[in-house]
């Protein structure tokens, strides 16, 4: 009898090992994706309110065209942008620097500065942004706790025995972290 309870020992313990690693890599797979979730939800929110900041804008600055354009056209490929994370992730950067861009541009109209609704706009996506940055950081909390258990020992074994993929994290571009320049002279 204790033969072949030390046999369920031997035989047991490892299995159970083996269990909990997996089931610890899901739970973390599941929570980077919870996170992309929260990310997605945020980039929506910030969709939604730029055709409204970009149209009070306008009312006040017509011949600013080429900054409003490029907001309005990189909204648009961010909202078609779905076949790879690091693709939309790009674009979302891209979209960042032009959002930033058309915020200094109507901090040189006083008129505009005023505005009540843009005012509203302009704190709703300051509060989005902030968001987004959040839910990246968590994103990137999650991403990095997976990378460290399936690059750990031993529980990268159970990692590498079902094929666990690396994930990446989200990065912002350089481009983006470049403090925009805005002229209105001709």
């Amino acid at each position: 009898m204790e033969a072949l309870i030390a046999l369920l020992v031997i035989c047991g313990l490892p299995l159970l090992f083996v269990l909990v690693q997996y089931n610890s890599l899901v739970a973390l797979r599941q929570y980077i994706r919870n996170a992309w979730s929260n990310i997605d939800t945020e980039l929506k929110r910030r969709h939604d309110l730029i055709p409204n900041l970009v149209a009070t804008v306008q009312g006040y600055a017509d011949h600013e065209r080429e900054t409003l354009a490029a907001v309005v056209e990189l909204r648009n490929r961010c909202l078609a942008e779905h076949d790879s994370l690091g693709a939309r992730a790009e674009s979302e950067n891209a979209l960042a620097g032009a959002v930033q861009r058309l915020m200094v541009v109507a901090e040189n109209y006083p008129n505009l500065k005023a505005d009540q609704n843009f005012r509203q706009l302009q704190s709703e996506l300051v509060n989005t942004e902030d968001r987004i940055q959040a839910a990246r950081r968590f994103y990137n909390g999650n991403v990095r706790d997976y990378l460290t258990k399936c690059q750990s020992f031993p529980s990268n074994l159970v990692a590498n025995a079902f094929g666990f993929q690396p994930e990446e994290y989200l990065s912002i571009e350089p481009a983006a972290r470049e403090v925009p320049t805005v002229s209105l002279g001709s």
